[in-house]
């Protein structure tokens, strides 16, 4: 019998059932944002990767099936969602350090490190526009209140040298992300992301390095989903799509 918590809660798959997720019912759920942010992380066995607002742990779980020999760390400022991303942790297996804490305030121990990778998956909407959500999860998820420039100057503070920051973020951000960017990554390389083929790029993935010298790069948009709108039952994910949420097929931004 399950139990009350449980009821209020699903156990979802990620990368074709590698994964099994509890998340809330209706908080904030996850989706395919966090495995496309996974999937765009250079990561390699050895290194140290730093996840700012981790939720339940999707990216770095998605990220650490398809890398083995990573040491992660989440940083989650919600104590419910922190707590999930550890059971998740548990149960799937993942060595992670979770750590309940605003990004602003980071413990000592994170101050003094220094990482590899730093990925983050913000919250896509500005409070001062659009309707806030009902449920308080949820809404410190979608719209929480620190800006962009706060997020890409921490992930450029915990960076080594060298190091690189990847993110994912609605299109309607991008002036504000590259804006974050100036004086403190270089390098950066911009993936737009639509949902179809012939439709505005809604979402983007952009990495940058820390030291980078290298000229900005813009990347043809990516194309998620088949065909012009969807048709049939099941997902209609593109081939390359599909691989990447399906089997945790990595998705470089630089080649």
């Amino acid at each position: 019998m399950r139990s009350t918590l449980d009821a209020e809660l699903t156990c979802d798959a990620f990368l074709g059932g590698r994964l099994s997720i509890w998340q809330p019912r209706k908080g904030y759920r996850a989706g395919v944002d966090p495995v496309l942010l996974a999937a765009a992380t250079p990561a390699q066995a050895g290194q140290s990767v730093l996840e700012l607002g981790c939720g339940v742990g999707v990216a770095s779980f998605c990220l650490g099936a398809r890398v083995s020999g990573l040491s992660l760390t989440g940083i989650e400022i919600q104590p419910d969602y922190a707590d999930l991303a550890r059971r998740n942790a548990s149960e799937n297996g993942v060595d992670i350090n979770i750590i309940n804490a605003d990004l602003r305030a980071l413990p000592m121990d994170v101050k003094q490190a220094q990482f590899d990778h730093v990925i983050a998956n913000p919250p896509y909407f500005l409070r001062d526009k659009g309707i806030s959500a009902d449920n308080p999860g949820r809404e410190t998820a979608l719209g929480g209140d620190t800006p962009l420039t706060d997020w890409i100057n921490m992930a450029a503070r915990r960076l080594a040298p060298k190091g690189v920051f990847t993110m994912i973020q609605r299109i309607d951000r991008l002036p504000e992300a590259m804006s974050a960017l100036h004086g403190r990554l270089g390098s950066a390389v911009l993936q737009p992301l639509a949902a179809r083929q012939d439709r505005a790029a809604h979402l983007f993935l952009l990495q940058a390095r820390k030291g980078g010298r290298a000229d900005f790069r813009l990347n043809f948009p990516l194309v998620v989903h088949r065909g012009p709108q969807h048709l049939t039952d099941g997902d209609d994910y593109s081939e390359d799509f599909s691989d990447i949420f399906r089997h945790g097929k990595s998705l470089p931004l630089n080649d």
